[in-house]
C-alpha cells in the first residue's frame, strides 16, 4: 500500500488495526506488531495513528530514549498499548530485563515494537508486521503482514 501523505498513512493504520483486531481470536498472550523500516520511514507516525484510532489522546512520540511507553486504553479487549523502540538495544536480554515476558504474557496488552529485527529471537511467532520503506517520489510503501 502506498501513502503520499500523513492522512493516507492514518487510513492505512486504521485499515491495519481493524484487520488485526477482527482476526485476533485465539491468542495466549499479547497481540504484538513489529514495525520495520529505515530511520524516518514513519514507524512512529504509524503507531501514533493507531493510538489515535484507539482513542489515545496523549502525545505519541518515539520511545527511543526511554525504550518503552505504556498507554491506557478504554477498549473491551485491550487495557494497554505498549510502544517499544528496540533501536538502541544490543540484544534480546536487554528487552527481557525491561519486563518483556510480562508485557507479552497478557492478552489485554497490545504491543507495537519498532526495530523488531534487533530482538528477533524473542518476538512471538504469531506477531504481525508492518514494513515501511521510502519510494523514489518521497512516498511510503507499507507492507502489511497480518
Amino acid at each position: 500500500m502506498l501513502s503520499k501523505s500523513i492522512k493516507e498513512t492514518k487510513e492505512i493504520a486504521k485499515l491495519f488495526l481493524n484487520k488485526i483486531l477482527k482476526k485476533d481470536i485465539k491468542r495466549r498472550g499479547a497481540l504484538v506488531v513489529g514495525l520495520s523500516g529505515n530511520l524516518g520511514t514513519g514507524k512512529t507516525a504509524f503507531t501514533r495513528a493507531v493510538a489515535r484510532h484507539l482513542g489515545i489522546k496523549n502525545k505519541i512520540n518515539s520511545p527511543t530514549f526511554v525504550i518503552i511507553k505504556k498507554h491506557s486504553l478504554k477498549n473491551k479487549k485491550y487495557k494497554f498499548l505498549f510502544h517499544i523502540d528496540a533501536y538502541r538495544l544490543k540484544n534480546e536480554k536487554e528487552l527481557l530485563y525491561l519486563g518483556w515476558e510480562e508485557i507479552i504474557g497478557r492478552k489485554e496488552h497490545l504491543v507495537f515494537i519498532e526495530w523488531p529485527e534487533n530482538v528477533s529471537k524473542i518476538i512471538p511467532s504469531d506477531a504481525k508486521f508492518v514494513r515501511i520503506s521510502h519510494t523514489k517520489n518521497r512516498q511510503r510503501n507499507f507492507e502489511l503482514v497480518i
